[in-house]
């Protein structure tokens, strides 16, 4: 087994920076340009952060049969904030629901991540090598910083948000 706390609290790291950033646009209302910027931050940081996730960890624990369920549960559950945050940049930030799907996402979105840091990681850390950690540290900044230049708040047109 490998000293994985470095991998982790990198990730860690930005779980904290998505936690300040969900906090903050709980105390926005309506459709103010502050509102518009943290979501925007937000929705990159996110999208960036989980692809590079994937191709670092993901991929990683997808070769070790122990943790491809937790690893498959967790990649799903990538997706479908990916769909939440599209669906919300889909809506009207000065309506009501907006709002409503907001609360819902952060509940959601914060779920995940405390089961990631509590659960799937500790697990993880048990069947990593030390080559394992390298491919990790090689390839999580450089995607990030990839996907974060490519991100999209939205490819979704606003009559396509869900009720």
């Amino acid at each position: 087994m490998a000293d994985t706390k470095e991998i982790f609290d990198r990730l860690k790291k930005d779980h904290d920076k998505h936690r300040e950033l969900l906090d903050k646009l709980l105390e926005t209302s309506g459709d103010s340009p502050e509102r518009e910027s943290l979501f925007e931050e937000l929705t990159k940081e996110l999208k960036s952060h989980a692809a590079a996730e994937e191709q670092a960890l993901y991929s990683t624990m997808l070769r070790k049969p122990p943790t491809t369920g937790e690893t498959r549960h967790s990649v799903a559950e990538h997706h479908e904030i990916e769909e939440a945050l599209n669906d919300l940049a889909a809506t009207d930030m000065s309506e009501g629901g907006w709002l409503t799907k907001f609360k819902t996402f952060d509940h959601d979105y914060r779920h995940h991540i405390d089961e990631e840091e509590e659960e799937h990681f500790p697990d993880f850390a048990k069947h990593l090598t030390e080559e394992d950690m390298e491919h990790m540290r090689s390839v999580f900044e450089r995607r990030k910083q990839e996907e974060k230049a490519e991100a999209e708040v939205t490819p979704e047109k606003k009559e396509d948000a869900k009720e």
